[in-house]
């Protein structure tokens, strides 16, 4: 599409509010341009969310992008999203730019700083745009959030400077579609409304055609074609942040594992591997209520430590982990969960809001916070595993580590007996070790595990993007799709 020596082709999903869909169409759009024979890459300017990864060079970025990247065919880069936002707080955050901390802001300070990482974002676009054919941009939240208009740099402000056609996605699932797209459109000023270049109306069930004298009055009102009516679509692809489905307690089933849904949870992602075994329930749980026996105990990572082990041994969910343990049921902490199991917490320099905080004492480690945060890919195969899990030995694994604490005698697995701990996320991914773990459950309840229900990781995950990526090219008009990115602006 883009002869070499000049830029690529962008295009532009915004959204009408935060999940209305934008990212898992960003996915779909990078699957279908790469499917069309296409060089295509993710990008977002900037990303707020706990959930991030690590890149070959060690650098932070949002797992969004990761998730386009995948579905694109090649691998994430910290250029396709510059910025990454964690919240620490209600009012503020850690604030990443390039992959790398650059400190701890409170929301109305990065507000009044966010412009001066323009060059930034600039930098990576354009890195970016000089290597591929297409870029596929997100948008976040809603552009018609008039109280940050002035000063946008990941909306309209982004389409601006990349000179990117919009197209404008509304969330018919949550209710009021029509009254999402006509307001969000009426919001802008008139610059920014020529640059919508069609609708998209996601996450429909039911017949099409009874929307149809709606998107004709949508159309006079607005005078934007819509490009498609995409249907609800099921596929086990990893969701952004805690507005996610996943996180809900569900029902129980043969095996059960409960993830502690924690406050600031971080990466809930790394525990999907689980939820794709038929007789196995992942129910992400915040009470004693929720809980009840598991077979398994998940403890995540979390942005908040020391508050979120507070979190737990205020409403009781502490106590009642340790009573389960000392009944021999295991439980496996990742990360921030790693360093709630040992004996003790300590933030000396404020890294997270600073203080001091006994651990669970289920692991002997003590974690103190470090100003530098650890960022790598780490792979190597398990040794001296025992209990539960000793069928984990031998196999191969591979991931990442993100985190401020620094804990005694780090393993890839710290054990003391049926309570394990790691500071790799993605540990589950690797095909063999989820496998592993539940056939471990089922063999304690006496339960005959289906070997039919082991695949192939990898090879799952690109059918689940092919998949997403069949269903929207079938809804939307590619044709316009095309010509919208072949006009440009």
């Amino acid at each position: 599409m883009s002869p070499a020596g000049l830029k690529a082709k962008p295009i532009m999903i915004q959204g009408t509010m935060s999940n209305a869909g934008k990212s898992l169409l960003c996915a779909a759009l990078c699957r279908i341009f790469r499917q069309d024979g296409y060089r295509v890459a993710p990008f977002k300017s900037q990303n707020m969310a706990l959930n991030s990864f690590i890149t070959e060079e060690g650098l932070e970025m949002g797992r969004a992008q990761v998730v386009q990247a995948e579905a694109a065919g090649i691998t994430p880069s910290v250029l396709m999203n510059p910025i990454l936002l964690k919240p620490t707080t209600d009012v503020g955050s850690q604030v990443i730019v390039n992959g790398e901390v650059r400190g701890n802001m409170r929301a109305a300070d990065y507000f009044k700083y966010k412009k001066q990482l323009i060059p930034d974002i600039m930098r990576a676009y354009d890195t970016l745009a000089a290597a591929n054919d297409i870029i596929v941009i997100e948008g976040a939240g809603s552009p018609a959030e008039i109280n940050l208009k002035s000063d946008d740099i990941v909306n309209m402000g982004m389409a601006k400077m990349a000179k990117a056609p919009v197209l404008l996605v509304g969330d018919i699932d949550r209710g009021g579609v029509f009254a999402q797209l006509y307001g969000t459109v009426a919001l802008l000023d008139d610059d920014e409304r020529s640059m919508v270049k069609a609708t998209v109306i996601n996450k429909f069930r039911g017949d099409v055609s009874i929307l149809t004298p709606g998107l004709d009055m949508l159309f006079d009102l607005v005078k934007i074609p819509c490009a498609g009516v995409v249907p609800y679509v099921t596929v086990d692809i990893d969701d952004e942040d805690s507005l996610s489905e996943r996180l809900t307690a569900g029902t129980r089933k043969e095996v059960d594992i409960a993830v502690i849904s924690l406050p600031r949870i971080s990466n809930f992602t790394d525990f999907s591997p689980f939820s794709r075994f038929s007789g196995v329930s992942l129910r992400y749980v915040k009470n004693l209520f929720e809980l009840g026996s598991p077979d398994l105990i998940m403890i995540p990572g979390t942005k908040s430590t020391i508050g979120d082990l507070k979190w737990m041994r205020q409403n009781g969910l502490e106590a009642e982990i340790l009573k389960q343990a000392s009944r021999g049921v295991p439980v496996f902490g990742i990360c921030g969960g790693l360093q709630m199991l040992g004996r003790k917490i300590s933030d000396p320099d404020n890294t997270e809001g600073g203080g001091e905080i006994a651990g669970m004492g289920l692991i002997d480690t003590e974690t103190v916070f470090a100003k530098a945060k650890t960022r790598a890919q780490t792979e190597g195969n398990f040794s001296g595993v025992s209990g539960i899990f000793e069928g984990l030995s031998g196999l191969r694994y591979r991931g990442y580590e993100i985190h401020m604490g620094r804990s005694a005698e780090e393993k890839p697995v710290m054990q003391q007996g049926n309570i394990y701990g790691s500071y790799i996320h993605g540990l589950f991914d690797e095909n063999g070790i989820a496998e592993c773990i539940v056939r471990a459950l089922y063999e304690k309840r006496g339960l005959s595990f289906d070997r039919n229900a082991v695949f192939d990781v990898h090879a799952y995950r690109e059918a689940q993007y092919d998949k997403l990526a069949e269903t929207v090219r079938n809804a939307l008009d590619m044709r316009l799709i095309y010509r919208i990115l072949e006009e440009g602006l």
